[in-house]
């Protein structure tokens, strides 16, 4: 079911959610394997704080789903995918416009994969630089995501009928 949506679709609609629509947040690119994505904030009158630069939480909102949603699709129908925790450390004011970009390597799936083979849960942690017009880092985003094999595709499923 996950996997039944396509990336420039789930792309157009995390564009209108209300959440990143009204924060000033713009998915720019889900790559068609899902293994990338590129997201900015732009700087709005709503989404600055007391001082006049961008809102932490705003900074925070525009990382929180790319590492479960990348990975969920990536690893497929045969894995469970949760955001597990995450953390955010401010570098420097953040003024204009800002951008995040996710990377997932075909390494780190196969860490993941192996990690779950046997169908024990498995917590990875990402991270994240959003980077300000001239690359400068204003925040490092920290987000752990549980990767676990589903019960009906765990070694031994079909021997105790569970097996999809």
């Amino acid at each position: 079911m996950k996997n039944s949506i396509r990336p420039g679709t789930l792309r157009r609609v995390l564009n209108l959610w209300p959440p990143f629509l009204f924060s000033g947040i713009r998915v720019t690119d889900i790559a068609s394997d899902w293994h990338s994505a590129r997201v900015e904030l732009r700087a709005r009158p709503w989404n600055r704080n007391y001082v006049g630069v961008h809102f932490g939480g705003s900074l925070f909102a525009m990382t929180d789903p790319f590492w479960m949603l990348l990975t969920m699709h990536a690893l497929g129908n045969d894995y469970i995918v949760w955001d597990q925790a995450g953390s955010i450390e401010f570098v420097k004011p953040a003024r204009g416009t800002v951008h995040a970009r996710f990377q997932l390597d075909d390494a780190v799936l196969a860490q993941l994969r192996a990690a779950t083979a046997r169908g024990g849960k498995h917590l990875h942690w990402f991270e994240t630089a959003i980077v300000d017009a001239t690359g400068e880092t204003v925040a490092r985003v920290r987000k752990q995501v549980y990767v676990r094999r589903k019960r009906d595709r765990r070694p031994g499923a079909e021997e105790r009928g569970l097996a999809a």
